[in-house]
């Protein structure tokens, strides 16, 4: 089956074509583990969950991995703050990223791997780099990587130099570096500081960008399908990337695929913790389900920016909270004496949907194709489903849950509810404003609010 994906190296949508069958190598760059993750980060790591699992769904064997960096000028600087020693902070915060991707519903990695466990191989790719002349020493302070001797920096981004939007830059300052841009693979270690003993570097610990050239060569070899991470990392985390492991191998490419996911946009910026506008995810669990903020999350295309508001959010929690209404309801009205009347819908649905996933991943579209069905379906509701035709349905919804995450076992609000919530559309519809309000004050004296958004009514809990 042929998956088109937007390539950050060619900035062309094009086909996915693994160097080996059907099998995929594909890598994402995880935390810094200095604190709990931000929604941002979330949408990127939601991005890449549903990527693999949809690779996986049509037919590509997928090995994912995701890197951990636990030793980082970040970590050490906020673990002496708090008097903590740098690695048992790292852990601890290694767990807290665990705990919110398993509240979010990302299960698709198959390895979490982490920089202080790969310091033999970050260790080895320094050396190469040094024995083909790509790296020197700053005496004091560490190894560096000679940019001048690597013309092609700059491929992936098509930049050479920071701007100053480049809140994530990390490149380290040295006035006796040979170029500007030059950066640490090899950072020789102060006192009380974490540390690893080399006859030939020196004591140190690794630069930020070597960590996972020397983790992806360790398991995927000089040369792999897919990388993936923020488009906040493209430059000049990617860009650093790509001329560590091209110097030190002599092959090139080093990844085919390049995917970059979109900024979370707040207030028309991006989210950063430079910034000091985030919203960690860990506080936006407790607002809203996770389903809600996944389908947030994939109600842009994935490369596109994604902005934030109270008025996206609530409609997204609106879109789940109708998806498990219809869910509920495939099990109320089904009937062994209703008339077969919704195969043909549901097949059509999921073709929709695998024909926009295809293509670039367009989650967008996929979403536009379940809520016509589920328009359809809603529509027809009180004449009954017939047994068929509500296995069918239920077939398609675990289908899409399991790719996406978004659908809920069923509606959280009681069968009464979502019926008054039903008669306040009808009158709605109608225009009948009164009744709409008079229902609404019920609905208040139950204890649950409505709010409408372009999916419909958001039934909340007061």
């Amino acid at each position: 089956m042929t998956v088109r994906l937007y390539n950050s190296l060619t900035r062309t949508v094009e086909v996915l074509q693994p160097r080996k069958d059907k099998h995929v190598d594909m890598f994402v760059c995880g935390p810094t583990v200095y604190d709990l993750v931000h929604i941002g980060n979330a949408r990127t790591f939601a991005v890449f969950d549903v990527a693999a699992k949809w690779l996986r769904y049509r037919g590509f064997a997928v090995r994912y991995i995701q890197n951990i960096t636990d030793v980082d000028d970040k970590i050490i600087a906020r673990a002496a703050a708090e008097k903590e020693d740098p690695a048992a902070y790292a852990e601890r915060y290694y767990r807290e990223f665990m705990r919110d991707m398993s509240a979010l519903g990302n299960t698709a990695v198959d390895t979490f791997v982490r920089a202080t466990e790969h310091i033999p191989q970050v260790i080895a790719q320094v050396k190469a780099l040094r024995d083909k002349g790509f790296a020197y020493l700053i005496e004091g302070d560490g190894w560096y990587f000679d940019l001048a001797k690597f013309p092609g920096y700059g491929k992936l981004s098509g930049r050479t130099a920071l701007q100053a939007d480049d809140a994530v830059s990390r490149i380290d300052e040295n006035p006796d570096k040979r170029n500007p841009g030059d950066f640490c693979v090899w950072k020789i270690s102060k006192p009380d500081e974490p540390s690893w003993d080399d006859d030939e570097l020196g004591r140190g610990r690794p630069g930020w960008h070597i960590e996972d050239t020397a983790m992806t060569e360790a398991y995927f070899g000089p040369q792999y399908d897919l990388h993936g991470g923020g488009i906040d990392l493209k430059f000049p985390h990617h860009e650093a990337e790509i001329a560590q492991q091209e110097a030190a191998s002599g092959k090139v490419p080093f990844v085919r695929h390049w995917m970059h996911a979109g900024f979370l946009q707040v207030a028309g910026g991006k989210m950063s913790k430079s910034v000091g506008n985030i919203i960690s995810l860990r506080d936006a669990l407790k607002q809203w389900p996770a389903e809600a903020l996944r389908f947030f999350f994939l109600s842009a295309v994935w490369h596109e920016p994604l902005a934030l508001s109270d008025e996206a959010l609530k409609a997204s929690a609106a879109a789940v909270q109708r998806l498990g209404e219809l869910r509920r309801k495939l099990v109320t009205f089904s009937s062994d004496k209703a008339a077969d009347r919704f195969g043909v819908a549901v097949a059509d649905a999921r073709a929709e949907v695998e024909n926009a996933m295809d293509d670039d991943l367009n989650t967008p579209k996929a979403f536009g194709a379940v809520f016509s069905l589920v328009a359809q379906m809603n529509a027809g509701a009180e004449e009954g489903f017939s047994d068929r035709d509500a296995s069918a349905a239920e077939s398609f919804f675990a289908f899409v849950s399991e790719v996406f995450g978004v659908v809920p076992s069923a509606s959280h609000a009681p069968a009464e509810v979502d019926a008054l919530v039903g008669e306040r559309e009808q009158a709605r519809a109608r225009k009948d404003w009164d009744v709409a309000d008079r229902i609404r004050g019920q609905l208040g004296e139950m204890g649950w609010t409505v709010d409408d958004t372009p999916y419909g009514p958001l039934v909340k809990k007061k």
